[in-house]
């Protein structure tokens, strides 16, 4: 029996004392330290966060994403050295984009070939080293270090979780060398405190200024945003912009909630007509507004970027134009930029005029909605907007959606910031299943919706997911959107060869998911509820059912809704 206090010991009673609550382990060779560590403070009654067992890393890192985006508290991942983080690389990416905080661990293959407790002592040992294991996410962390000796273990915790909790937030990446682990720490009482994370920070008041003079000075300004949702303060602050001075807002490729649904200035995803006429633009924490220069607002239109990161300087290169530049955390810049259009005395005639024209097109965008539902409500196949309509019908006021395909969005509602969590911009497929366990796992009472592809779902190691589901008593629905293709790869090859051979060809080569597997019956071998739906009279029914099984029976459930 151990009795020595160990360096995992120390990152263990650290991880606990930062509010760490889980520890996402994708197990190894290199994680006996730990999973004795665990049981010590289990047997010992100390503090310590819930080991939650993935069986594959992008679950594990997935499901910290969701949590994170959910919460706002970053959680610890630990995957097996190399092997391990290359596996999970791909949700590290999209946590990266998204500024999403996670204390990602990694092993490391012992240093030592000697005898010291926790050398190599297994042929893997020597092929799994790499000459710098974190070079392969350097890129996509804020802070990267390996723990070399067992001096400081929990100040080592501590930065990283400070690093990963200030602006702009992001993941940090730790490794874990197995005999370092295994090694002695210097205390019992691992030293937290020392580091916090840098607080909000307030934008620039000339910055400030110049932003609310352009917009005071606009007849038709528009306000542009993809992320504003990460904070329930950003969007309140949003919607009081919104509404007293009669801006209208549109989504571009939003991963959050950034108004209610039923707002009076709320756009939706409608930006292309709303950019090709605004006279100044406001983007709020936005990295890509447009993606074509004839979706771009006029060239005599000011560009305003704001945000923590205004620039988005993860991004290799952005060359949106930028007339004024606001720097600050969105839920102190969008207060003191009211306060500043406010003192500019906007005329009450303008602000009406503004108001009963955007209250007209957003009643015409509902209107044509409305009635292009109508149509689909008999369509065959199953059009991927009425499905998403159908969803909305069932899901209730208080249900989380987490999503995964590119669908008709505006046919779902939501009306509070913690609603709603879409796939990170750079697209790194396999997220919304461990998402959805990450965000159900952060609200356990709530119903929590996974809308993804048939491709997503596949990418989405759908029987790592529905095991840890059951495992951990997670219940979650997920809703396939299946078209049996990668509909994204054969719209960019139409894209750019429209007269094409693939084009004019039968079948487009590598973009059909054929034959489809039978996907709902993955969460049946989970002890889940299944169901294929290929008929629009069937949809409600079938949504309705599977719903009820995860409410009440407490049960996942999978629809595999046939789409066109």
């Amino acid at each position: 029996m151990t009795t020595e206090y160990s360096v995992a010991d120390a990152i263990v009673d650290s991880l606990a004392a930062s509010g760490v609550r889980y520890f996402f382990g994708n197990a190894g060779t290199d994680f006996p330290p730990l999973i004795e560590a665990f049981a010590k403070a289990q047997a010992q009654g100390r503090p310590a966060p819930t080991p939650v067992l993935a069986p594959h890393e992008n679950t594990a890192i997935t499901m910290a994403h969701g949590y994170a985006a959910a919460t706002g508290d970053p959680q610890a991942v630990m995957v097996h050295t190399t092997v391990g983080t290359a596996n999970a690389l791909c949700g590290l990416i999209n946590a990266a984009r998204e500024n999403i905080p996670v204390l990602f661990f990694a092993g490391r293959t012992p240093i030592s070939e000697g005898s010291a407790v926790g050398a190599r002592n297994l042929f893997i040992h020597w092929p799994q080293e790499a000459f710098d294991q974190a070079g392969s996410v350097r890129e996509y962390v804020k802070w990267e270090y390996e723990l070399r000796q067992g001096t400081a273990p929990a100040l080592a915790v501590e930065r990283g979780l400070a690093i990963a909790k200030s602006e702009p937030l992001g993941p940090v990446y730790l490794t874990l060398p197995r005999e370092i682990l295994a090694g002695p720490a210097p205390t019992t009482n691992a030293p937290v405190g020392r580091q916090r994370p840098a607080a909000a920070f307030a934008p620039d008041p000339d910055a400030i200024e110049e932003a609310a003079r352009i917009l005071a000075a606009a007849e038709a300004p528009l306000i542009v945003t993809a992320r504003v949702g990460k904070s329930a303060l950003a969007i309140r602050a949003l919607d009081e912009l919104a509404r007293e001075f009669s801006i209208p807002v549109c989504a571009a490729f939003p991963r959050y909630v950034c108004l209610p649904s039923d707002h009076p200035m709320y756009l939706g995803f409608a930006r292309g007509n709303a950019l090709k006429v605004c006279d100044a633009v406001l983007l709020v924490d936005c990295d890509v507004p447009w993606s074509t220069a004839a979706e771009a607002p006029p060239a005599t239109a000011p560009v305003i970027h704001l945000g923590a990161d205004p620039l988005e300087t993860a991004l290799p290169m952005r060359s949106f134009r930028a007339d004024v530049i606001v720097g600050g955390t969105t839920a102190l810049a969008l207060p003191a930029l009211g306060e500043a259009l406010r003192r500019k005395n906007v005329s009450s005639d303008r602000l009406g005029r503004r108001r009963r024209h955007v209250e007209s097109t957003v009643a015409e965008l509902r209107r044509t909605r409305a009635e292009r539902l109508v149509q689909l409500a008999t369509a065959k196949p199953i059009a991927a907007a009425y499905l998403a309509h159908c969803l909305d019908l069932v899901k209730g006021h208080d249900a989380v959606v987490v999503n995964e395909v590119v669908a008709a969005h505006d046919n779902l509602s939501f009306h509070t910031a913690d609603q709603f969590f879409s796939l990170p911009a750079v697209g790194g497929l396999g997220w919304g299943l461990g998402a959805a366990l990450g965000v159900k796992l952060a609200n356990p009472n709530r119903l929590v919706i996974a809308c993804v592809g048939d491709g997503s779902y596949l990418f989405g190691n759908p029987a790592a997911a529905h095991m840890v589901g059951e495992a951990q008593q997670l219940p979650f629905l997920t809703v396939i959107f299946n078209n049996r293709l990668w509909a994204s790869v054969g719209n960019a090859t139409r894209a750019m060869y429209p007269d094409g051979y693939a084009v004019r060809s039968n079948r487009m080569a590598l973009t059909h998911l054929e034959p489809a597997p039978r996907y709902e019956l993955y969460v049946q071998a989970s002890g889940g509820f299944g169901i294929q739906v290929s008929d629009t009279a069937d949809l409600l029914p079938a949504l309705r059912k599977a719903v009820a099984v995860v409410r009440e029976e407490r049960r996942q459930a999978v629809v595999n809704v046939l789409t066109g």
